[in-house]
């Protein structure tokens, strides 16, 4: 594969991976705004955000079974276009339920793109690159939070709100055309596939049952509840509590992701060098760390904005070096059922991301302790995960090795 195939997929996967996380942070900064044009409070358009998880989640079990049938495109086709149909309803919403039912959709739509992106990784590259595109990807995948706030105040204050989903229509649109055209279909359809209930439950109960990748989704997964968290509290604290503007706050959400995104590249250098277990086992050591002095600052009062930013700034860090690792591991063991795994990996993160993200609102504290308590207790459960789960592994499939291999 030549270089500028290579850098070519990866613009195009990393786009599909980055449409739901850019439908998410683009309107952020218009939620007063939007509250007020529907009559309601911004309490109440998290909605929006609720049913947006919900939608992403679920989404990503249906596609799974799908991409494995039908192939990755027309599953793709499908979704991309329902994605437009239903930014084009929230563009046209004129209540609060009409704009959650359409955000349903949407995610419904959107997931299919990440689902997809996420499967041909294991489809078009070495199983001994995919921790590197993974990182790359992400690279992509973090221009979301540093574009897509900025972008949404930019279009709030010189437009109608309803901007917002013009602009996620065109972006859907210019992406369906680049898989069209330039995309290639990375797995032959399996018509012996079956789509009944029985079969596909079976199959994603098979795919569980792999020590490997219970072990790596499901740590990987709590480790990505402290990026569902930041995105979760973020205009809380630093809108709320320390009272920047929302000008500002973009400029600090989006530099805050550089440590996501830069520590994410730090990674594509490690995996030359060290194996993809190596790299996690102690990434999430480091969380851990961090995690609890964050907690302990947060109790104690020892943070102002500035030692909140490096807190924020440390966890980050861990989780972008960590993720794809977690995610080359998970979706190493297997080639037949590769959609399934992904789809239930996905779902993993958006469910468990989703549920961090409601943490936050149960602990009843107006400063940086809801974000920190979280941060700290996901870390925890993903460091026992992982390290409990590696001694179910007798058949650990490498990521990143010479070639794909059985290690005992």
């Amino acid at each position: 594969m030549t270089k500028k195939r290579y850098f070519f997929l990866i613009l195009i996967l990393g786009s599909l991976t980055a449409l739901a996380p850019f439908s998410i942070d683009m309107y952020l900064p218009a939620f007063d705004t939007i509250a007020a044009y529907l009559h309601t409070s911004p309490e109440q358009m998290t909605l929006t955000m609720s049913s947006f998880f919900i939608g992403i989640s679920a989404g990503q079990l249906l596609y799974g079974p799908l991409l494995d049938r039908f192939g990755r495109k027309r599953p793709l086709y499908f979704g991309l276009v329902l994605y437009i149909v239903a930014s084009v309803g929230c563009f046209f919403s004129t209540s609060l339920p009409m704009l959650v039912g359409m955000r349903f959709f949407e995610a419904i739509g959107g997931c299919a793109a990440t689902v997809a992106a996420m499967t041909m990784v294991r489809d078009l590259f070495p199983v001994k690159d995919n921790a590197r595109v993974f990182a790359l990807l992400i690279l992509v995948l973090g221009a979301s939070p540093m574009l897509a706030p900025t972008a949404g105040t930019a279009i709030v204050n010189h437009f109608e709100w309803q901007a917002i989903f013009l602009v996620l229509t065109v972006i859907a649109v210019l992406i369906f055309i680049a898989v069209f055209f330039f995309l290639p279909e990375s797995y032959k359809p399996d018509p012996t596939y079956s789509l009944k209930p029985v079969p596909i439950i079976t199959n994603f109960w098979a795919v569980i049952k792999e020590p490997q990748f219970f072990t790596y989704a499901v740590s990987g997964a709590f480790i990505f509840a402290g990026l569902f968290t930041y995105v979760a509290s973020s205009s809380l604290v630093f809108i709320g509590i320390f009272k920047i503007s929302k000008g500002a706050f973009g400029w600090v959400f989006g530099g805050l992701s550089i440590g996501f995104i830069g520590a994410s590249q730090v990674n594509s250098l490690l995996v030359r060098y060290y194996k993809s277990e190596r790299i996690i086992n102690v990434t999430v050591i480091c969380l851990v760390i961090i995690s609890a002095v964050f907690l302990t600052g947060s109790l104690n009062g020892w943070f102002g904005m500035a030692g909140t930013i490096v807190m924020i700034f440390g966890v980050l860090c861990c989780v972008g070096i960590s993720s794809p690792n977690a995610s080359a591991l998970s979706l190493a063991p297997f080639t037949k059922n590769a959609g399934s795994a992904s789809a239930l990996m996905g779902a993993l993160q958006m469910a468990i991301g989703a549920l961090a993200s409601y943490g936050i609102t149960l602990i009843q504290n107006q400063g940086t302790l809801p974000m920190a308590g979280v941060m700290a207790a996901s870390s925890v459960v993903a460091f026992v995960v992982l390290f409990v789960g590696k001694r179910f592994i007798k058949n650990k499939v490498e990521a990143v090795a010479g070639a794909a291999m059985a290690a005992h």
